[in-house]
């Protein structure tokens, strides 16, 4: 029998999917944002909440001071590698996020998968360096001397090694987000910090002496045998709490309906998103690996003019200012998060002027966290670095910074969101070009002339970093009003 002319298939159900794309693409844009944004700044606030929990742990062992200085020279060097993986993370957000607003599920699937194999095999490349590497990074390139030296070429490879943990834990909660899960994304960055923590007391106090408020660490520790391994502790106990939240997330990525679901096919290359991926990535990578490559250079130049074997205290300063920064850095991540999502949806569903007004929006909710963060690490900075070290000089040291670049968190963050903002459509060359033009051939030489030419006392090369803020958001944000990024073709 024929069906009649009134006989309507059943619709589909909406998905969750669904409707996340609805609220990418409708509705109130500046609440739309806030609401997407707000979870992913949540989850940054305590990821950054956690490190700094991890660096009081560090900082309360023998050799505290040390440790603090091998720890920020060996985060900022493992920064380099997570960087290029996070420019994958960030063009498969460009490219899932498009095909979503194009209602395009093929797309999508295939650049979720073809992602996570790029992935895989950056770990192996970077793990060998990591692994083999470690110890020049750290004595030949950077002039870390003396005991901060040992400790910070034994937790780089550790860290660096098993890079496949944060390589991982980057591209799944991107995929999440890009499909519009930002809060399981943010749980399980969350949830992964929170492990960090439980396990650091384990390993890094063992079964010996542990502040009074993590003192119930020792007994577990010594009823599971584990040893008190100090610094290498930290990096170990960072490692597997990394691995956790990855697992967690693949099931859910496989489990999601109309999402990026498992099928053979998808383990064999495809040329068209590898080099999708490749070309959007690159640019991402290199961009955000010239921040990094000006901060090693401050770094090194630190080290060079203002530190001696004896008296690393300089140093030990700028890694207590560069890990209360993260939270500034972080927290522009979350809301760069929010805009990079909402342009790369909207230029898929051909709604340019909304994606532009979304990273405004993204910046202005960022610049007023900035505010509210800038006052507090100003009012409070003598016992805020104390907290961590509380050696006279290395306070006076660490305030004298703090007093000259708070001014300039909000300027720092809003560069953050507009160039992660642009990420989302695509335009990742561009923000590199910026970036290197302001940094590259500004602020890094100022810097360099400053200490190594001019021999001018350490408080400049602090003006030169401030400088850098400020200049880096008036190119940011002159290049983003002129909108001309909205039309990279993907």
């Amino acid at each position: 029998m024929e069906a009649s002319a009134e006989t309507v298939p059943p619709a589909r159900a909406e998905t969750k999917n669904d409707r996340n794309r609805r609220r990418l693409l409708a509705g109130s844009l500046g609440l739309g944002v806030l609401r997407f944004g707000a979870p992913l700044v949540v989850g940054m606030v305590l990821h950054t909440a956690f490190n700094l929990v991890d660096l009081f742990m560090i900082s309360r062992l023998e050799e505290g001071s040390e440790a603090i200085a091998a720890i920020g020279v060996s985060d900022m060097l493992a920064a380099v590698a997570t960087i290029m993986a996070n420019g994958v993370s960030m063009a498969s957000v460009a490219l899932i996020s498009r095909h979503l607003g194009a209602s395009n599920l093929r797309g999508v699937r295939r650049v979720a998968w073809q992602s996570l194999l790029l992935v895989a095999a950056m770990s192996v490349a970077f793990g060998a360096v990591g692994l083999f590497g470690a110890d020049w990074l750290i004595r030949d390139v950077m002039s870390v001397k003396g005991v901060a030296a040992d400790l910070g070429a034994g937790y780089l490879q550790i860290t660096v090694g098993g890079c496949y943990s944060i390589f991982f834990l980057l591209q799944v909660t991107s995929i999440l987000r890009a499909l519009g899960h930002a809060k399981t994304a943010a749980s399980l960055l969350i949830g992964g910090n929170a492990l960090n923590i439980f396990l650091n007391v384990l390993f890094i106090y063992g079964p010996g002496d542990a502040p009074e408020i993590l003192s119930f660490g020792p007994p577990i520790a010594e009823a599971l045998g584990i040893p008190r391994l100090g610094v290498l502790g930290a990096a170990w106990a960072t490692l597997m709490a990394r691995t956790v939240p990855v697992l967690v997330g693949m099931v859910l990525i496989l489990r999601r309906r109309s999402g990026p679901r498992f099928h053979p096919v998808y383990l064999r290359p495809f040329r068209k998103e590898l080099r999708q991926l490749w070309q959007l990535g690159w640019p991402s990578s290199a961009q955000l690996v010239v921040r990094v490559v000006a901060t090693l250079v401050y770094i090194a130049l630190l080290n060079v003019a203002y530190t001696t074997e004896s008296d690393q205290s300089a140093l030990t300063a700028f890694s207590v200012c560069l890990r209360l920064e993260t939270m500034v850095i972080f927290i522009g991540i979350g809301w760069g998060g929010a805009a990079s999502s909402f342009v790369g949806t909207n230029l898929g569903a051909q709604n340019p002027a909304r994606a532009k007004a979304a990273g405004w929006y993204a910046a202005g909710f960022n610049a007023l966290m900035m505010v509210v963060l800038a006052a507090l690490y100003l009012r409070h900075a003598v016992p805020v670095v104390a907290f961590f070290d509380a050696d006279p000089v290395v306070v006076e040291i660490a305030t004298e910074y703090i007093g000259t670049v708070v001014f300039t968190y909000v300027a720092f963050g809003v560069m953050i969101v507009l160039s992660q903002a642009m990420t989302g459509a695509g335009a990742t060359l561009q923000s590199l070009l910026v970036d290197a033009a302001v940094l590259g051939f500004l602020v890094v030489p100022a810097a360099y002339v400053i200490v190594q030419v001019a021999e001018l006392p350490r408080h400049w090369l602090w003006v030169v970093i401030a400088f850098g803020n400020v200049a880096g958001m008036l190119a940011y944000g002159v290049y983003y009003q002129r909108g001309s990024f909205l039309s990279k073709d993907l």
